[in-house]
């Protein structure tokens, strides 16, 4: 499962991974990516104040027309757990991840919510988006992050 610590929670992180980043469709879900040090308004590509350093982050949006609570709960458990499955395969681990569900997800097993997330983040849009941000630049975030704490 995801950490508690490792997903999004803030207003302003969910608008700015949909603003910025890129946006992967999939059959049963839509799938934003923002990679640190790329997207962020800031000139030296890390947001201020805020550690960047053990992503990736994971954000979810089920709406009501998904189906009732115990639903909606059921799809979320659903993806966080395909999401631990795939996260290491992303290209950059500092990375904003937003899943949208539509409301034919809930036909959907685990396993195949991971095999779409898998082909999401090799789309060559979300490819595109990390060929940007290099491994020493995302490093470098982590270091300027933890000299400002």
């Amino acid at each position: 499962m995801t950490a508690a610590s490792r997903r999004i929670s803030r207003r302003s992180d969910f608008t700015r991974t949909l603003a910025k980043g890129v946006r992967v469709s999939a059959r049963d879900l839509v799938i934003h990516l923002a990679p640190v040090g790329a997207t962020w308004p800031d000139q030296s590509g890390v947001r201020p104040g805020v550690a960047s350093v053990g992503g990736p982050w994971l954000g979810l949006i089920v709406s009501k027309k998904v189906g009732d609570a115990v639903t909606r709960h059921r799809v979320a458990r659903r993806l966080r757990h395909a999401f631990a499955e795939v996260r290491d395969e992303l290209p950059v681990a500092e990375t904003f991840v937003v899943l949208r569900a539509y409301p034919s997800i809930v036909r959907c097993s685990s396993n195949e919510l991971a095999g779409q997330l898998r082909e999401g983040f090799a789309h060559r849009k979300a490819t595109a988006a990390f060929a940007h941000v290099t491994p020493d630049h995302a490093r470098a975030a982590r270091f300027v992050d933890e000299g400002a704490r």
